[in-house]
């Protein structure tokens, strides 16, 4: 432990450093089981509604890099708690909302505060845990805190909507707030790296330049298809992070050490990073469709449903580094990612009538391979570094997360949409609900039974697809990666 740090302080620092990562995760998931009563309230167009949804994304995958690397700079505690008390008056900016426009804002401010939170508290680890194996434990907790909160959030605010109004899906970050700020300056260490260089403000500028119009053209795509509007902004996206990258090897002190890159674990990790979120981020979405409008589950008794995945990612995420000592680093990356893939591969034998048992334990095998990908990752990428340094590499890895997430929705979503719509003879409006609608909701229609059947054949098509990225990623991870003990 670090001088002046007792394993007993270390431990409890921890624990208080999983709260903001549950807020961040909960408020990626809580806001879907909002949307239909905020609409009622404050009648955004469709464009506030999408705005509403995706601000608070946008700007956590654009500032992640930039916050870790401010955190070392300035300090990591002091960041964390700098960006908890931005995110708390985001919260209650957002709760109490007049309109829209101002949802909008705030939560645009609540991802602000949420990009400072998880590089900081993945760097306040290396430095509160220095012992590789330890570390490793330490981080798997912190991964299966970021799995139950998105796993908790669609359930915990089901109950709240059912007694409140859509503010209190917000007001819940205060108390866990207010629990950061009374423990965190006596059980959290303050570190911060000697800077020698000006801050890369440049690279700051091109990193999100770059960023966010990359997610934005990528998630516009998975909602509305592809335009020329967003292949434009994509391709100018990509453009800008390839002047951002030639910056960086020129700049003193980069934002991106492009050396990193050069470590196969950390290359392949950041691989793994983003093709594992690919495919859990583009099922994720297609799977909640299945249940709610296939399988006719209503909203909560869905996120019910995803509870046992949720199980198995946490639980796998605190035993991955057992896993690793058992069979060494590499093969424990490689049948984690193996595990995805074949629970990706198992959505294969889901038909319309399937009973939910098959679903629950096809998911339960997925949350396991997750469970001990995303733990390894990030302790791979966290170890890679030196411990000055961790903020800036968990900022890469946790961008690297976002990205693939939004890619997994306009790539599988899209392919899925694409499979769906061939199946109906232009009889389909342009998604299952939709025509569903068109049907009358009524489940013996043929249409809605041809459109249902077409759904499931959509998903089967990005099950495989993403089963067989992640198949191919696993045996790359066992040829390329060298072991660590």
């Amino acid at each position: 432990m670090p001088a002046g740090i007792s394993e007993r302080r270390a431990w409890v620092g921890l624990g208080v450093l999983t709260l903001p990562v549950i807020l961040v995760s909960m408020d990626f998931s809580v806001l879907y089981l909002a949307m239909p009563t905020i609409s009622r309230s404050l009648h955004p167009s469709a464009t506030q509604e999408l705005w509403i949804l995706d601000v608070y994304g946008f700007l956590i995958a654009g500032l992640l890099i930039t916050m870790g690397n401010l955190g070392d700079r300035i300090g990591r505690r002091k960041i964390l708690l700098t960006g908890a008390a931005v995110f708390g008056a985001a919260s209650v900016a957002a709760a109490f909302a007049p309109s829209a426009a101002a949802l909008i804002a705030a939560r645009a401010l609540m991802g602000v505060g949420g990009a400072t939170l998880l590089p900081a508290s993945l760097a306040l680890i290396a430095n509160m845990f220095p012992r590789s194996d330890v570390r490793a434990r330490a981080i798997g907790v912190w991964s299966a805190a970021f799995a139950g909160g998105a796993a908790i959030g669609p359930v915990v605010g089901g109950a709240l909507l059912h007694h409140y109004w859509w503010g209190v899906v917000f007001l819940i970050n205060i108390p866990v707030l207010a629990a950061l700020f009374l423990l965190a300056p006596f059980v959290l260490p303050e570190y911060r790296m000697p800077a020698t260089h000006p801050f890369d403000v440049l690279g700051v500028v091109l990193s999100l330049l770059g960023i966010l119009p990359l997610v934005y053209a990528v998630k516009s795509a998975a909602s509305h298809g592809l335009s020329v509007g967003n292949v434009l902004l994509g391709a100018a996206g990509i453009a800008l992070l390839v002047v951002f990258f030639a910056h960086q090897k020129r700049a003193p002190a980069p934002l991106v050490n492009l050396s990193l890159f050069a470590n196969a674990t950390f290359s392949v990790c950041i691989a793994v990073a983003l093709v594992g979120m690919m495919a859990q981020g583009g099922m994720s979405y297609l799977i909640n469709v299945y249940l709610q409008s296939v399988q006719d589950f209503d909203v909560l008794n869905a996120a019910l449903a995803g509870l046992p995945m949720a199980v198995t990612v946490a639980a796998f995420s605190i035993g991955a580094s057992r896993v690793a000592a058992w069979i060494g680093v590499r093969r424990a990356l490689s049948l984690g990612v193996a595990l995805a893939a074949a629970g990706n591969l198992g959505l294969l034998a889901l038909n319309v009538t399937s009973p939910l048992w098959v679903f629950l334990v096809l998911t339960a095998v997925t949350g396991i391979g997750y469970g001990l990908q995303f733990a390894l990752v990030t302790d791979a990428v966290v170890g890679s570094v030196p411990p000055q340094h961790a903020g800036a590499a968990s900022g890469i890895s946790e961008t690297s997360f976002e990205l693939g997430t939004a890619l997994g929705l306009a790539l599988f979503g899209s392919l899925a949409t694409a499979v769906f719509l061939s199946r109906g003879d232009g009889r389909f409006a342009d998604s299952l609900g939709a025509t569903l609608d068109l049907a009358d909701g009524g489940a013996g229609s043929a249409l809605a039974a041809a459109a249902k059947e077409a759904f499931v054949d959509g998903m089967h098509a990005a099950a495989l697809a993403g089963g067989l990225a992640l198949a191919i990623l696993s045996v790359v991870v066992a040829l390329v990666m060298r072991d660590r003990t």
